[in-house]
């Protein structure tokens, strides 16, 4: 079976912390930024643990306002 992995990019000026993409992710990829707020006052979210995302984009599929992409790369 092939594996993937893959990478979120978040665009956090546009991110209002709603942690819907962190409740949709299945490997705990995301979190919220506990200290730091973006230029709207919102925690933004930002990945933990990038090794463990496997592209799977669920993220982005929940994200309200499209903060999310998602790139997926087959590793053999």
């Amino acid at each position: 079976m092939a594996k993937f992995i893959g990478y979120v990019v978040v665009d956090k000026d546009r991110c209002k912390g709603c942690d819907l993409c962190v409740v949709s992710c299945p490997t705990d990829v995301l979190e919220l930024e506990p200290r730091e707020v973006n230029d709207r006052g919102y925690h933004y979210v930002y990945m933990k643990d990038p090794d463990a995302c496997i592209g799977c984009a669920n993220c982005g599929y929940v994200c309200p306002d499209a903060c999310l992409t998602v790139y997926k790369k087959r590793v053999d």
